[in-house]
């Protein structure tokens, strides 16, 4: 037989165990109800049991994403599940057809209306979590003014095109933020971080077949382009690696972990199940440097 007997200060709990009583006294205060499985109400308490991760700066930093096609949608989706709350999409182009099988915020009736991405995306966004505060540009990231990149605490690359990945580079490296630059084809993809002062920077890999095809854009529409390239190899597990890769560089240097960043190129292979770094040194003649060390912008 057991009975709780209770006053002011303590519960009592008495036991009849063969012919026995016992009686137990408690604080009132452990009488209180435990709710079984409160740890699952929070949102973050899985992340929390990551050590070093600071989701408190995580929550307060400004992220200038550019490109909400198919990697920004991964990344845009990684940043806002890992915590980031105030993230800038920039983007000029509209949903079509071929983005669907690889891009999580987009419908076909987005296609069918020729929504603007970086609108899409950041409605999609709010969906998905209710503390997202995202912002979206529609525009080339060449018209932005060279401010909004000193606004903003990281800058993310998810672009389809080399022009716009050197003009990234270049301001994001002037304005002393880090850049992490995404890309793909097919089943290959790389991810390389820019961390100025003393870190490689994109332009520092690049080659004459670079810069000969600097101005040309691979437009999913294949509008607006100076010169037309066929359409690049695309699936959704290669853009799932790469974005993952990208966001966890981001979460290292929000949460004040600089020296776990990439020193290299992250290279990925899905067909012969290989990743590995490629060293890329620091260009002594790369005129972003040149351009930081004269004091340009």
């Amino acid at each position: 037989m057991r009975q709780w007997q209770s006053d002011k200060s303590f519960e009592s709990f008495a036991t009849l165990d063969q012919g026995f009583i016992s009686t137990f006294h408690f604080p009132r205060r452990m009488g209180k109800k435990i709710k079984v499985g409160r740890v699952d109400d929070d949102r973050y308490e899985r992340s929390k049991r990551i050590e070093w991760l600071d989701l408190g700066s995580v929550a307060k930093a400004k992220v200038l994403m550019i490109g909400a096609g198919a990697l920004g949608n991964e990344v845009a989706k990684d940043l806002v599940l890992s915590g980031f709350r105030r993230i800038t999409i920039v983007d000029m182009d509209c949903v079509v057809g071929s983005n669907l099988n690889r891009c999580l915020f987009f419908s076909d009736d987005d296609a069918r209306e020729k929504r603007m991405k970086a609108e899409v995306v950041a409605e999609g966004l709010r969906k998905l979590s209710k503390e997202a505060k995202p912002q979206a540009i529609v525009g080339k990231v060449q018209a932005l003014p060279s401010g909004i990149f000193a606004r903003h605490d990281i800058v993310l690359g998810c672009l389809d095109n080399i022009e716009a990945r050197i003009h990234a580079n270049s301001h994001a490296y002037a304005h002393g933020r880090i850049y992490v630059d995404g890309g793909m084809e097919g089943m290959i993809g790389k991810v390389m971080v820019s961390k100025p002062p003393d870190g490689a920077c994109l332009q520092c890999g690049m080659n004459r077949s670079h810069a000969r095809v600097a101005s040309l854009r691979f437009s999913c529409t294949g509008t607006d382009v100076v010169f037309y390239e066929p359409k690049l190899a695309a699936e959704i597990t290669t853009t799932s690696i790469v974005s993952a890769v990208m966001v966890r560089e981001c979460l290292k240097a929000i949460s004040g972990h600089p020296e776990m960043l990439l020193r290299n190129t992250f290279y990925y292979d899905g067909q012969k199940n290989i990743s590995e770094e490629l060293e890329i040194s620091l260009d002594p003649v790369c005129p972003v440097h040149r351009a930081k060390s004269m004091g340009y912008r």
